[in-house]
């Protein structure tokens, strides 16, 4: 635990109705590693937080690397460890759909959700989520959520922005310290997670519209070759609901590699 700081999180932050515990890092490979870490050591509990000032090795879907300078963005893990195993693409979308809530309530008001796991500003990306689960037991589910939010970059590398679009708060003009972020943060994102077990079909409903795919012709690109039709339907067990030339077809939400609104509709 050296170099470590447990402390209780900030006032009225919970989760299932226990406190936040809030564990804050100095530079570290990458905050899901260390909660991934303490669970497999049996160090963690349900409702641990993850800081880091900076990453190493952030990284995002697909291994793909998260730039995580020191004292720039929030770079957070949540350990969750529920009493029965959940879908882990019910957590993305709740974990999405809190940072569009913390993006609106700082004054980022055209934000959207880019599918799976961005939360992006016109083609721009804002946040990240990446959420990881190894070796998962049915009898003892674990599972960690990691969010990477750009703060405070006033720039980014040459070679980042050569790979994609990227921006922060403070280039949205939203200034707000760090501190405030993660706590607004926390408190959408435990009530988002609440509704994983008591309304799922609020996220269900949501996130078609976050992602402005609702009601849309779309694309649905998955290993087997790509889909297009009109969005009528999303849920966490039936995927997809596409209204296709050859009439209503499913893809399920695993399955989905990417999506969006259909440039030759």
């Amino acid at each position: 635990m050296r170099g470590i700081v447990v402390e209780p999180c900030w006032p009225h932050t919970t989760l299932d109705g226990m406190e936040f515990r809030r564990i804050g890092h100095g530079v570290v490979d990458s905050t899901n590693e260390r909660a991934l870490a303490q669970i497999t050591e049996g160090l963690a509990q349900h409702g641990d937080v993850h800081v880091a000032v900076g990453q190493t090795l952030g990284r995002g879907r697909r291994g793909r690397e998260w730039i995580s300078d020191a004292g720039q963005g929030l770079y957070m893990s949540v350990v969750l460890l529920p009493q029965s195993a959940i879908q882990p693409a019910a957590l993305t979308v709740a974990a999405g759909l809190a940072l569009l809530d913390l993006a609106r309530d700082v004054g980022v008001v055209d934000a959207r959700l880019k599918w799976p796991n961005d939360l992006v500003v016109g083609q721009a990306k804002l946040a990240g989520i990446l959420v990881e689960t190894r070796g998962l037991q049915l009898d003892r589910p674990h599972y960690v959520i990691g969010i990477g939010l750009n703060v405070l970059q006033e720039s980014f590398p040459d070679e980042l922005l050569a790979e994609r679009d990227v921006t922060s708060l403070l280039q949205l003009s939203c200034v707000r310290p760090l501190e405030d972020v993660e706590r607004l943060l926390l408190t959408v994102l435990a009530e988002r997670l609440a509704q994983v077990e008591s309304a799922p079909q609020q996220l269900e409903q949501d996130y078609p519209r976050a992602a402005r795919l609702d009601g849309q012709g779309i694309c649905v690109e998955t290993a087997e070759g790509a889909y297009r039709g009109v969005l009528e339907g999303f849920d966490f067990e039936h995927g997809l609901t596409l209204r296709t030339a050859d009439g209503q077809h499913q893809v399920l939400l695993e399955h989905a590699h990417q999506v969006h609104v259909d440039s030759q509709g």
